[in-house]
């Protein structure tokens, strides 16, 4: 008969394995893009030290609504977090090394700055595999922590979602193309879609997995209490990671509001549909 004890090591050795699996789908389109490679190389010091903080944060409460391990106290849910966090880093530096990305001469500076930035999506994925590559089952945990996410908890899985939607194409080149080729009607046109298909999605479209309208609450309230909220996390989450990239420097105001609009879309996406992948 298996011990207790060996019982949550084979778990915990399973959660490592899903982890990396997860590390990996996740992190993979990122690792295989050019403008990541470069990014790490002359990202400011300070900006990646900022930003792996707030990562490292969101994984913290990401882990309360199904880590790659169950959690029950914060003590936990932290050392879930730094687990997610080591396992971006060991996959960012293995993926990156099998591509010839990280070469035996490289400074010391070149090879924390790549596999720092890089580790952030593998630790989002690290950090869903449980969710995302488990049996299905939804254990009862894990169901108490959604039904009692509070409005809180829905705001803060909004920007997960646009977090780490954003931060998927915002390394590209053509955010800031598409953001100088468009006229301020353009964006205000983008802006008031990515508005609309963010209410639709939140509670209208009826998605697998999507939340049921809180009782009492009509369109015209869902859209000043959840989509709006929800659109402002998406712009400010775009705003900071192409802040974090250096993407928005020495910019006018105008320039800037059309690229955060830009990016926006597919973070207001990414905030809409987030209980499908979280």
């Amino acid at each position: 008969m298996i011990s207790q004890a060996a019982k949550l090591n084979r778990d915990y050795a399973v959660g490592l394995a899903r982890a990396f699996a997860g590390a990996i789908i996740f992190g993979l389109p990122l690792l295989m893009t050019m403008e990541m490679w470069a990014i790490g190389l002359h990202i400011a010091p300070v900006r990646l030290l900022l930003f792996l903080a707030f990562n490292l944060a969101v994984l913290v409460i990401l882990s309360r609504f199904g880590g790659f391990e169950r959690t029950a106290t914060l003590v936990e849910d932290v050392l879930d977090a730094l687990a997610a966090q080591a396992v971006g880093m060991l996959t960012a530096i293995a993926v990156l090394s099998l591509f010839g990305v990280i070469r035996p001469g490289a400074s010391i500076t070149e090879l924390v700055g790549q596999v720092a930035i890089q580790s952030v999506p593998c630790s989002f994925g690290a950090m869903l595999a449980r969710k995302q590559l488990g049996t299905g089952e939804v254990d009862d945990d894990e169901s108490v922590a959604q039904r009692s996410a509070g409005y809180g908890g829905q705001l803060f899985l909004m920007l997960a979602g646009a977090l780490f939607f954003a931060f998927n194409v915002a390394p590209t080149e053509e955010m800031l193309l598409i953001g100088y080729k468009m006229s301020a009607w353009h964006a205000l046109t983008l802006a008031l879609l990515s508005l609309g298909l963010l209410h639709a999605l939140v509670f209208t479209v009826g998605l697998a997995g999507q939340e049921d309208a809180p009782e009492g609450y009509g369109s015209a309230r869902l859209l000043f209490v959840f989509t709006i909220p929800g659109y402002a996390i998406a712009l400010l989450a775009s705003f900071y990671v192409l802040w974090t990239f250096g993407s928005v420097d020495g910019l006018g105001a105008a320039t800037l509001a059309r690229i955060v609009v830009v990016l926006g879309f597919p973070a207001a996406v990414g905030a809409a549909i987030a209980r499908l992948v979280i």
